[in-house]
C-alpha cells in the first residue's frame, strides 16, 4: 500500500498528495514522484486550467465525481494536495496501488531509449 501518498480525514475523505507535470503531451498519472502520485495533463498552468485537469484525471481514476475532488493546496505549485470524496478507502487505497503500479510500468522516455540505435 502506498499510504505515504495520502491522508485519511475525520470525515472519511482522503488527501492525496500530487506532484504535477502541466504542459503535458497528453494527460495521464505516471506513478508515483517521492511521497506524491505524479500526473501529467496536456494543459499549461494558466488560469487555473491545469488544477481542473488535474482534478478531472484523478476523477476520471478513482470513479468519482469531478465535485467530490477538490484543490486544497498547491494552487501554483507543483507539489499539491487534493480532497478526494471517496466512499471506501480500502477501495480508494488499492486502486491507488494500481494506478501507480500501472504508470510505473508504462513505457517512459528511458524505456524508449534503451531501444533507440543510433
Amino acid at each position: 500500500m502506498h499510504t505515504a501518498l495520502y491522508t485519511v480525514n475525520e470525515d472519511g475523505s482522503v488527501e492525496l498528495h500530487v506532484h504535477a507535470q502541466p504542459g503535458a503531451g497528453r494527460s495521464q498519472i505516471t506513478g508515483r514522484h517521492g511521497d506524491a502520485l505524479k500526473v501529467r495533463v496536456a494543459v499549461p498552468p494558466e488560469h487555473g486550467r491545469a488544477n481542473t485537469a488535474l482534478g478531472a484525471v484523478l476523477a476520471d481514476a478513482f470513479g468519482i465525481p469531478a465535485k467530490d475532488v477538490t484543490i486544497v493546496s498547491g494552487e501554483k505549485s507543483r507539489t499539491k494536495r487534493f480532497r478526494l470524496a471517496v466512499e471506501d478507502v480500502e477501495a480508494f487505497a488499492h486502486r491507488l496501488d494500481d494506478l501507480v503500479a500501472a504508470g510505473a510500468s508504462a513505457p517512459g522516455p528511458t524505456d524508449r531509449d534503451k531501444w533507440h540505435k543510433g
